[in-house]
């Protein structure tokens, strides 16, 4: 990690600390007036609290010109990706994607030939009905079964790693109850304030920014709970696909990714309006790149079912299932980790409440 970026945010939430103006804005700043001193672990815990709501800044009379130059968004989103990357695994792999957003375009690239390739190869044998006739269940399970669980283990792993780096303790059910909750209702976007946060404009406060988050947030865990429906019908009542449109896999899928659709692409044009120097601007491509990921992968699986009958079955199940590739193994590497990082912050922070 960069001992310059942690020295400099150090630098900065000692000031917050004196000040304590905005103690009330959201969790990092109860957490920056729980502590006396603040040692790389704490800074790296702040950081990942941390949700860039810039409310802090546009509040505070220490931003430059003046000669504290206090930028606390901008400087714990570079200690937070920064503790992303170290703490990945493996590790080398943490910065390449953030380098740039053209390496997820290369990995969606990669991932529809393969599948366009074992389309072809298994195609002819694969034997069922739908999606099943161009490639078999048991193939997909092959593929895509190692391409989930791995990169959640190496998720796993880079947590643990985290967690005794701030100094992490026993927790109980009541924390990770309250780091749910709060991450269900997003709260800590909403900058402290009912009517919001000033991620848009530093003069209006809006939960624009909350809202898509829930979309993406929720929109995502129905594609996973649809996903989950249709293994259990598959593996436990033997109900194998398609499924028709009122099957739970769909009720819950279609809703699933057109919020998740409705939402990477309002998130993607919030991006586009806001500050990038209230931010770590050096992976805003890679966070962009990760956006338009999620949004291809909602978007191409809402066109399949729609145009599955269209006489285009097979290349839009490659490119579906590319996409989906693409996005499992990246996801360790991705804005993707940050959620994983969030709720163990927020866990965290419930158990230092609470002690």
């Amino acid at each position: 990690m960069s001992t310059d970026a942690v020295k400099e945010a150090r630098r900065q939430v000692e000031v917050c600390n004196a000040c304590r103006y905005c103690e009330g804005y959201c969790s990092v700043f109860p957490a920056i007036s729980r502590q006396r001193s603040f040692s790389d672990g704490d800074v790296v815990q702040l950081a990942n609290l941390c949700h860039n709501c810039r409310g802090c800044y546009y509040a505070c009379q220490y931003t430059e010109p003046h000669e504290f130059a206090i930028n606390v968004p901008k400087v714990l989103a570079e200690v937070q990706q920064a503790s992303w990357q170290e703490h990945a695994v493996p590790q080398r792999f943490a910065g390449a994607f953030h380098r740039s957003g053209v390496a997820i375009a290369f990995a969606v690239v990669i991932g529809f030939a393969l599948i366009f390739w074992a389309l072809k190869a298994l195609g002819e044998n694969a034997g069922g009905e739908g999606f099943y006739a161009l490639l078999s269940h048991t193939a997909m399970v092959a593929i895509f079964a190692p391409a989930f669980l791995l990169p959640l283990l190496s998720i796993g792993l880079s947590l643990r790693t985290y967690w005794r780096k701030v100094g992490g303790g026993r927790i109980q059910i009541s924390d990770i109850t309250a780091a749910v909750g709060s991450a269900a209702r997003m709260k800590n976007l909403s900058g402290g304030h009912e009517e919001g946060c000033n991620f848009e404009d530093e003069d209006r406060f809006s939960n624009a920014r909350r809202w898509r988050h829930q979309a993406v947030m929720y929109g995502f865990l129905l594609c996973f709970a649809s996903t989950c429906s249709a293994t259990v019908l598959h593996f436990v009542f033997h109900m194998p696909a398609p499924y028709g449109p009122l099957s739970l896999p769909k009720i819950l899928g279609v809703p699933g990714g057109i919020l998740l659709s409705i939402g990477t692409l309002a998130m993607a044009e919030l991006k586009l309006r806001a500050d990038r120097t209230l931010s770590d601007n050096r992976v805003w491509g890679g966070e962009m790149g990760f956006i338009v990921l999620l949004f291809f992968v909602s978007t191409s699986g809402l066109v399949l079912y729609l145009f599955a009958d269209a006489g285009v079955l097979d290349v839009l199940l490659a490119t579906h299932l590319g996409a989906v590739l693409a996005l499992f193994l990246l996801m360790p590497y991705t804005k993707m980790a940050h959620g994983f990082y969030r709720l163990t912050a927020l866990v965290k922070d419930a158990h230092d409440q609470r002690s």
